[in-house]
């Protein structure tokens, strides 16, 4: 077994492999692209723990790291900065921290969700990403008719079925340039609240499950 580390970054990783009782095996910088990181983990020890900060691109790595038969160790970054309390900071001194705090069994680690999961995670990133534009778009709606001293007033909600007939009203109230714009920006809202709506059934299809029947 050794303990390799990978300090990562956007466009490269810097690898330091030590021996288990700490001394220097190989360090190199991998430049990322598609199976990079796979083949250059195949040439160590399977099974070896590879260490990796909570990057913001960590998904595909520790996928490749699993693909090359190694163990992948999730890093909590700020913990990990602290225990260290590294004055000077390179690539170079990360890795080997990381690596430090593998063989005193004290590095922090963060748990990494199976790759099935990792992939429906996705579903609900987008749904926040999707409902925050849909807020954005109902606000500037409602600034706009306020500019004019317009509202809704028999609805609560001005993007209900009821509430959207009384905003049409509003609309031939507006300048033409104001009512231009605003159209698109409903135009806008109907394509992504259909959008909200194609994501939500997808995550019932994923994650309802059917309540099983026992046997009386």
């Amino acid at each position: 077994m050794e303990y390799i580390a990978l300090d990562a970054h956007k466009h490269y990783s810097f690898a330091s492999i030590e021996s288990v009782d700490g001394r220097s095996r190989r360090e190199a910088r991998v430049e990322h692209e598609p199976g990079s990181i796979q083949r250059f983990l195949q040439q160590f020890d399977r099974g070896s723990p590879v260490a990796l900060e909570t990057v913001g691109n960590w998904y595909w790595i520790v996928q490749e790291i699993e693909q090359a038969g190694m163990m992948p160790k999730l890093v909590h970054a700020r913990r990990a900065k602290m225990m260290l309390a590294s004055v000077n900071k390179t690539d170079r001194l990360d890795a080997r921290g990381m690596n430090r705090l593998q063989r005193c069994g004290t590095l922090p680690e963060v748990w990494i969700p199976s790759a099935e999961l990792r992939d429906q995670r996705e579903l609900f990133r987008s749904r926040m990403v999707f409902t925050q534009q849909r807020t954005r778009l109902k606000n500037r709606v409602h600034a706009t008719l306020a500019k004019y001293a317009l509202r809704i007033t028999e609805s609560s909600d001005a993007f209900n079925k009821k509430g959207r007939k009384e905003l049409q009203g509003c609309l031939g109230k507006l300048p033409p340039h104001t009512r231009f714009t605003t159209e698109r920006m409903l135009e806008q809202l109907d394509s992504v609240s259909e959008q909200i709506a194609t994501l939500e059934a997808r995550m019932r299809e994923v994650f309802v499950r059917p309540t099983p029947r026992f046997a009386t």
